[in-house]
């Protein structure tokens, strides 16, 4: 799939950095109750509380490799992807009680957000699997975590959008207000600078810019905000002549009707920021 962006040189300092905060002066609470046993030896069940969609597998085991110097012994039962069904259980956990304890919220915190994050995506796709069109997010991120979100989006769907600001142009209307509300003065000026291998997208609110955008031949169009009877217009407009991205107050009700316009992408901040943590639990037995 894409366990290729979670290498550990990209997320240790992520997780190294949410360890600091958790227990820099350390876990005074597991220190105490464990100070007395000798090797205190634990074996317990990373579980699922509701349905849904395993993601940040990864994560969760480097959480607890970070912190024991891999003493500790995680056996997934699932891979990222997977459906899961409340009740299930997901991973087993032995090794030493105190680490186990220590890192037992952290690790929920990244799996339960990733997870629900890839449950609400893939509840989005699936409602426009009939399509040949793709749901992905926005730069609406959480900072800090959005390796992780894009990361979670991707296992839920089956793309993203640019991870960050150096992966394509994007005109949006504060750019193009800079040249008069001029999108052919926009695409002309970054094309001066612009790498061959970067692509332009240009955000239209209506038809005039949509016919703009095509004489300037960019390689993306996103349809912003439009009726879905604008966008039908405009992706004949278009003809395949660019990749046709709609935009703005997607959700449930209305994805499907979206797709149906001939778009090829729909992006919605909805699936990262609107989603649910999927509630996972340790338990015992």
């Amino acid at each position: 799939m894409t366990k290729f962006w979670l290498n550990n040189f990209a997320i240790d300092d992520f997780i190294v950095s949410a360890l600091k905060e958790d227990m820099y002066y350390g876990d005074i609470t597991t220190d105490a109750i464990c100070a007395n046993l000798d090797n205190p030896q634990f074996e317990i069940y990373l579980t699922t509380r509701a349905d849904g969609i395993l993601c940040g597998r990864s994560v969760f085991e480097r959480v607890f490799s970070i912190l024991s110097d891999n003493a500790l012994k995680v056996e997934f039962y699932l891979n990222d992807g997977d459906e899961m069904q409340k009740g299930q259980k997901v991973a087993k956990i032995t090794g030493d009680a105190r680490f186990i304890l220590t890192g037992e919220r952290l690790a929920l915190n990244f799996v339960q957000k990733m997870s629900g994050i890839a449950t609400y995506t893939r509840k989005f796709q699936d409602l426009i699997s009939k399509y040949n069109v793709s749901i992905v997010d926005t730069r609406k991120n959480t900072p800090n975590f959005r390796l992780f979100e894009k990361y979670a989006v991707k296992v839920g769907g089956r793309a993203v959008h640019r991870f960050n600001l150096s992966d394509c142009v994007m005109l949006k209307d504060n750019h193009i207000a800079l040249y008069g509300n001029s999108i052919t003065k926009a695409v002309q000026e970054v094309r001066k600078t612009l790498s061959h291998a970067h692509k332009i997208e240009v955000e239209c609110d209506t038809k005039e810019q949509v016919l703009e955008a095509l004489e300037n031949n960019v390689d993306i169009i996103m349809l912003d905000n439009m009726t879905c009877e604008q966008m039908k217009e405009c992706c004949q407009i278009i003809n395949k002549r660019a990749i046709v991205e709609a935009s703005g107050c997607v959700n449930f009700d209305n994805v499907e009707q979206i797709a149906q316009t001939g778009v090829d992408i729909i992006s919605t901040s909805a699936i990262v920021m609107k989603a649910p943590t999927l509630d996972l639990a340790f338990d015992y037995n």
